[in-house]
């Protein structure tokens, strides 16, 4: 919903409030439950907003993971069945291994989001260098 992605892609919390009572407003009688959910974490949701736009950005942004699970469904949806969890189990960790070979990019502007992680994580992060 594009109302309600405007509400984590502002800058400020400020912003996603004022933008967040806009949702509501617009949205209330046709998802009040989805309104209602938001309301009710908004605490929890809104500590997002504590870290840099660049970090957030990385955040919101879901189209790898996605990616990866689209590939995984392809694995997995050709064969109807597995005689054993194991069976599955090692399909997937094939899966995983063919798909992660592939992985050579860093995301955009990472140097500068891994430095500034590493600012809001200290002592959870290592600086590789």
């Amino acid at each position: 919903m594009k109302d309600l992605k405007s509400v984590y892609q502002v800058a400020t919390l400020e912003l996603a409030e004022h933008h967040l009572d806009k949702a509501e407003e617009k949205w209330k009688d046709k998802y009040p439950s989805s309104i209602k959910s938001w309301r009710e974490n908004w605490a929890e949701l809104s500590t997002y907003f504590v870290y840099p736009q660049a970090v957030r950005k990385m955040i919101y942004t879901t189209n790898s993971i996605e990616n990866f699970n689209r590939q995984l469904r392809k694995v997995t949806k050709t064969k109807s069945s597995y005689p054993s969890d194991d069976a599955l189990l090692k399909s997937l960790h094939l899966a995983i291994l063919d798909i992660t070979k592939k992985w050579t990019g860093t995301p955009y502007n990472w140097m500068s989001i891994a430095n500034q992680l590493m600012i809001y994580f200290e002592g959870r992060i290592i600086n590789d260098d």
